[in-house]
């Protein structure tokens, strides 16, 4: 086994940290919108590169065409945020322990304004931003912005690269190990061992499905013990250099059963059949019905349990979903899975997944190991 470490990208800089806010204010505009509100979490990490730590004090970026970028901050922790990749790019309001943040927060909105606020936001920060300020209305950001990180810039585009080959290279790897006889929660350590080997510097999920478990498309690893023809669903990730991997593939310990094969090849030509219809301009809705006209043609439909893809950037599951009904276009730069799968209570299942991003002209695959069924020991 060899590592795939390798030097980190070069950092985001400060004009990456400017575009993507004057995206944002741009976007928000064409909404409606007379700005948003990022709390701390994935968007604030996004656009500023600041992650603090997510406590009742409240830490809020503002951004509206009015004015420059603005955080409000709890002044013990404003020196931190200085220091961030985009402080040079923010204004502060900071508060002290014992006034009120969100009467600081105040002079910041216009009176009868609607803005777009992050998801995540506390409720206990939303209901007294509302006291303060009854007049301003919140509209979540999933329903005004939802492709807010959706299309991702060259760095990031590295990043989603280098986390799709290392998980890869831990499927390799572990496909060399021994399945027969050994507990889902050990081989779920070993492919946690694998991803830290080839560069991960968090685990997100091992999913290790043997058997009747591989039903379950969320299957925690458990103490089942792998037995001799059972079909295996691996789905692992994780973030190397702070973005996702999520790759699945479908196993078979000893020579496969006649179903499972059959079940697999028709999961391989419906991921197959999908990744290749990626291009500019078709919608979401159109990739996971193409998937899902081939599993149902085939009889399978009702055990198609589930949407076809979800995006994938700083975490693992955000916009755009691969859904039916979702009549976002695909834009050039935006990430996510395809990953069709079929699905029979108590015996097995099969999944087939790779990460791919839509280029100018078409499709390329962020995950390149074999998607045939592969015997393990």
């Amino acid at each position: 086994m060899t590592s795939t470490a390798q030097a980190a990208p070069a950092a985001f800089t400060t004009d990456d940290y400017a575009a993507r806010m004057a995206r944002v204010v741009n976007d928000a505009v064409k909404a409606g919108l007379a700005g948003v509100i990022i709390t701390p979490g994935p968007d604030l990490a996004w656009l500023t590169g600041y992650q603090p730590h997510i406590t009742e004090r409240l830490t809020m970026l503002v951004l509206s065409p009015d004015r420059e970028p603005t955080l409000i901050v709890p002044r013990l922790e404003r020196g931190d945020a200085e220091e961030s990749a985009a402080g040079p790019l923010l204004s502060f309001v900071d508060w002290m322990d014992g006034s009120d943040p969100y009467e600081a927060a105040s002079t910041l909105f216009r009176p009868d304004a609607e803005f777009g606020i992050s998801d995540a936001a506390w409720a206990l920060h939303l209901l007294r931003l509302r006291r303060a300020m009854p007049d301003v209305s919140y509209r979540g950001l999933s329903d005004c912005l939802p492709m807010l990180r959706a299309v991702k810039d060259a760095g990031e585009l590295a990043r989603l690269a280098a986390a799709g080959a290392a998980a890869d290279a831990a499927y390799r790897d572990i496909i060399g190990t021994r399945f027969a006889g050994r507990r889902e929660i050990d081989v779920a350590a070993d492919l946690a061992a694998l991803l830290r080997q080839h560069g991960h510097e968090q685990i997100d999920f091992t999913i290790v499905g043997s058997g009747p478990n591989g039903a379950n498309p969320h299957h925690e690893a458990g103490d089942r013990l792998i037995q001799p023809g059972d079909p295996v669903v691996l789905d692992f990730g994780g973030l190397r250099f702070g973005y996702g991997s999520d790759t699945t593939r479908t196993v078979s310990v000893g020579e496969p059963g006649p179903e499972v094969r059959a079940v697999h090849e028709i999961v391989r030509q419906a991921q197959e059949a999908a990744v290749n219809a990626v291009r500019p301009g078709v919608t979401c809705a159109d990739i996971d019905q193409v998937a899902r006209k081939i599993i149902a043609d085939a009889g399978y439909g009702d055990n198609f349990i589930h949407r076809t893809g979800h995006g994938i950037g700083v975490t693992t599951h955000e916009p755009p979903y691969i859904v039916t009904g979702e009549a976002q276009p695909l834009v050039p730069g935006m990430c996510f899975s395809v990953e069709p799968g079929i699905y029979f209570a108590d015996q097995f299942g099969v999944r087939i997944e790779d990460i791919v991003t839509v280029t100018e002209d078409g499709v390329q695959r962020l995950n390149n190991t074999s998607r045939v069924l592969q015997t393990v020991e």
